[in-house]
C-alpha cells in the first residue's frame, strides 16, 4: 500500500471508529507519540467526531510521558519508551486525563533514525485499552518514516474497532 491508500483507508476507518463509538455511547482519547497525532486527525476528519472524542495527546518528549501520563521512570528507564509496558501506562494515563473509555496509545521508531539492534526502524507499540477489553502488540513496519506512521496509525485504528466491539 502506498500512502494515499493508507490515509484513505485511516479514513474509512476512523468512520467506522466513530460511528461504533456512538452506537455504544463511548468515547474515545489517544496518547500518540511516534505518530505525532495522525490518530487524532484521522478520528477528528469524521464529521460528528466530537461526541465522542473530547481531546488527545502527543507526548513526544519523555518528560510528558511521565509527567502527563504517568509512565513510570523506571518503565521509562528499562523498558524504554518503545515497549509494551509504555504504551500500556500511556494508555491508562490518557484514559485518566481526558475521562474516556477507550484510549489508543503508540510509541515507536519511525526512522531514519533511533533504532538499536533490538527495536528496528518500524518497531512500533500499540496498545488500545478499553474498560474490558485491551490489545496491546508489537510490530515490525516496513517503509520510510511517513509510511511507518502512517501504518501505525491505520493498525491502531483497526485495533480500536475490536475493542469497540468487545465494550
Amino acid at each position: 500500500m502506498d500512502i494515499l491508500e493508507i490515509s484513505k483507508e485511516c479514513l474509512k476507518t476512523s468512520e467506522l471508529v466513530v460511528s461504533g463509538l456512538k452506537e455504544k455511547g463511548l468515547k474515545i482519547t489517544a496518547a500518540e507519540s511516534c505518530t505525532g497525532g495522525l490518530v487524532s486527525c484521522c478520528i477528528t476528519s469524521v464529521a460528528g467526531s466530537s461526541a465522542v472524542f473530547d481531546g488527545a495527546l502527543v507526548s513526544y518528549a519523555n518528560r510528558i510521558k511521565a509527567g502527563l501520563l504517568k509512565v513510570e521512570g523506571d518503565v521509562i528507564n528499562t523498558e524504554g519508551v518503545v515497549s509494551s509496558k509504555c504504551v500500556a501506562q500511556m494508555a491508562k494515563g490518557a484514559m485518566r486525563l481526558f475521562g474516556a473509555d477507550i484510549a489508543i496509545a503508540i510509541s515507536g521508531i519511525a526512522g531514519p533514525t533511533g533504532a538499536s539492534k533490538d527495536k528496528p526502524v518500524g518497531t512500533v507499540y500499540i496498545c488500545v485499552k478499553g474498560k474490558n477489553h485491551t490489545i496491546n502488540k508489537r510490530y515490525n513496519f516496513e517503509g520510510a518514516r511517513d509510511e511507518v506512521r502512517s501504518l501505525s496509525c491505520l493498525e491502531a485504528l483497526r485495533l480500536a474497532l475490536t475493542v469497540i466491539e468487545q465494550e
